[in-house]
């Protein structure tokens, strides 16, 4: 006499389409709650910049800190306005940010462009020593360069500073943008070059729109790069009148003290710039850094 089964419910035994099965529904909450934990520590810094360029003086120097400020005051903006040599610092901070992010991005167009297009002797091996200079530690190069900046009359000089700046992004956006040439089909060129383009005109009107989100990805590296550097610009720069902005916090210190209201305002309004041009070009620089950069 064969054994009764019971019959077995079907929609019991299978987990609900969408529905995750408990252990992995834990596992997701911690997850979360873990990355809500990162993102609070990494953003802690930034809300204690603002929040002590807010608060009066005398608060910022009490051993009483909380956090949340009694009371809020703009005059640390003000201090930091009058302070002198601001506005010859935004000067040449924008003068040299803005130089050497064009010019990189138009040389560094240029270089990947060769190298994804063209075949030479020592492609490969120009392509690998872009990635291992990246390497080195900008200090190492320090004094090599203020010798060659000095004899060549650069010290002290707009372009010496933009010089160093501008090769020191070349070969990150280099590599990247090369990403994006050899993912665009040649074929496209071909067929432009056929409608009565020339080469440039091609590159210019096809492979060139295509290559958007790649030099945004790069661009905001330079940017930032050249905007927030500070020892070259230290070190190279002798007058006061042409320090950038990074350089010109120095002057909030003096024998007197540290004027930390003052400092954390300006600090504050020197990463304005940066921000809201990251706010402008994030959705290309995703793409960037998520399609053509890790193909090819």
């Amino acid at each position: 006499m064969s054994a009764s089964t019971a019959p077995v419910d079907a929609s019991a035994a299978a987990p609900v389409e969408g529905e995750l099965r408990p252990d992995r529904k834990k596992a997701k909450l911690g997850h979360n709650i873990l990355g809500l934990v990162i993102a609070a520590v990494m953003a802690f810094p930034v809300y204690w910049l603002i929040v002590s360029a807010l608060r009066p003086n005398h608060e910022i120097r009490s051993y009483d800190q909380t956090l949340w400020p009694s009371s809020f005051t703009f005059d640390n903006f003000a201090r930091a306005v009058k302070q002198p040599n601001f506005g010859t610092a935004i000067q040449s901070s924008l003068i040299i940010s803005i130089t050497a992010v064009v010019g990189g991005m138009v040389i560094a167009t240029l270089a990947a462009l060769a190298i994804g297009r063209f075949r030479f002797t020592g492609r490969r091996a120009l392509l690998m020593a872009l990635i291992l200079v990246q390497m080195l530690p900008p200090t190492a190069m320090l004094i090599p360069i203020y010798t060659q900046l000095n004899a060549m009359g650069g010290l002290n000089e707009y372009w010496g500073v933009i010089v160093v700046y501008l090769v020191s992004t070349l070969p990150f956006a280099t590599v990247m943008i090369r990403g994006f040439v050899v993912n665009i089909p040649v074929e496209l060129e071909e067929s432009a070059m056929v409608d009565g383009c020339t080469r440039m005109g091609a590159f210019r009107r096809v492979v060139f729109p295509l290559l958007a989100p790649g030099l945004a990805a790069s661009s905001i590296f330079a940017l930032v790069n050249a905007w927030n550097e500070y020892l070259f610009a230290y070190i190279l720069m002798n007058d006061d009148s042409k320090y950038t902005l990074n350089v010109w916090l120095m002057t909030f210190t003096t024998e007197r003290g540290t004027d930390y209201g003052a400092l954390m305002a300006a600090s504050t309004m020197i990463a304005l710039p940066v921000v809201v041009f990251f706010m402008f070009i994030q959705k290309k620089m995703a793409t960037g850094l998520t399609s053509g950069a890790v193909k090819g």
